[in-house]
């Protein structure tokens, strides 16, 4: 192996953690179960010594960190991070790539990628589908968007964490699908806990209830595959057919989950929202359609 040889492979199996949080910690221990060099670096230094024990390598500086590798991934708290962090080594970027995992909005993850590419580095967004603990197992899947090219160029090191999901160039598109993945998780955990404290107040313990509700968050899923051989496509088509939830039978039931709601004293945000969204579509003279037509007031808010 000659030396340039060396150095490729030596880079290439290199890899920069920065932000150590349970997720960065989880994707620097997957890393090097896999046999990367780990270089790590975390504004709190502390959270470092586990992974530090594990055989990563502590950084210094944000610039050290940067410079121990062409792939750099950082799981912060939010985009700002990065810039908080990384304005002190701009100058340590160029030729290298940013894979951000951190949560935003897309206009935030786009400004982000013309910031990398104005320090001459590559940039792709994304977004981990799975708790820590899961990040690696086979049902762990990592939404990214950015050039195709340099998707391809560390999909081994990046499929490590899960399966890659690339929506495109639009660096945008992961944060998007993260946020609308986030979207339906946390309404169905806020969902949970009111059914939660609706049953509390007649005695019912959590152990008791909780199993039932997520069985039937479970069966979500299945119910409107059920109804729909392939989901998305009426509403793709503008097609809302009323034979079997229509805007009216939900509504009402909307309207008795808030009655509930009220006289057991709980808090009413949640039954509101939901309810607002069937009262528009049937102020409309929707109420015959499938409950599918609420999208248009969501698309149209008033």
């Amino acid at each position: 192996m000659n030396e340039q040889q060396h150095h490729t492979t030596r880079q290439d199996s290199a890899v920069t953690v920065i932000g150590l949080g349970p997720m960065g910690q989880a994707m620097t221990r997957t890393l090097l179960a896999a046999g990367h060099s780990v270089t790590v670096w975390n504004r709190t230094v502390g959270r470092a010594d586990g992974v530090v024990a594990d055989g990563a390598t502590l950084a210094a500086t944000p610039a050290e960190a940067v410079e121990a590798s062409d792939l750099v991934i950082l799981s912060l708290t939010d985009y700002q991070a990065m810039y908080d962090i990384l304005d002190s080594a701009t100058a340590s970027l160029a030729g290298r790539t940013l894979v951000n995992l951190s949560s935003d909005t897309p206009d935030r993850t786009r400004k982000a990628a013309s910031w990398a590419a104005g320090h001459d580095a590559d940039f792709l967004s994304g977004g981990v589908m799975v708790p820590a603990p899961m990040v690696g197992s086979e049902a762990a899947h990592v939404y990214y968007s950015g050039p195709h090219e340099v998707m391809e160029n560390h999909r081994a090191a990046l499929a490590l964490f899960g399966t890659p999901k690339h929506l495109g160039e639009d660096p945008g598109l992961a944060q998007m699908m993260y946020q609308a993945q986030l979207a339906v998780f946390l309404t169905t955990l806020s969902g949970l806990m009111h059914a939660t404290a609706m049953l509390g107040t007649a005695g019912m313990k959590a152990e008791e209830v909780l199993p039932e509700l997520l069985s039937s968050a479970d069966s979500i899923g299945d119910i409107l595959r059920a109804g729909e051989e392939r989901p998305g496509a009426a509403l793709d088509a503008g097609e809302h057919p009323g034979d079997l939830s229509t805007v009216n039978m939900m509504g009402a039931t909307s309207d008795h989950i808030v009655e509930t709601s009220t006289s057991l004293g709980l808090d009413l945000a949640l039954p509101l929202a939901v309810q607002a969204h069937y009262r528009r579509a049937i102020e409309d003279g929707h109420g015959s359609d499938n409950w599918t037509r609420i999208i248009d007031s969501i698309r149209e808010p008033r």
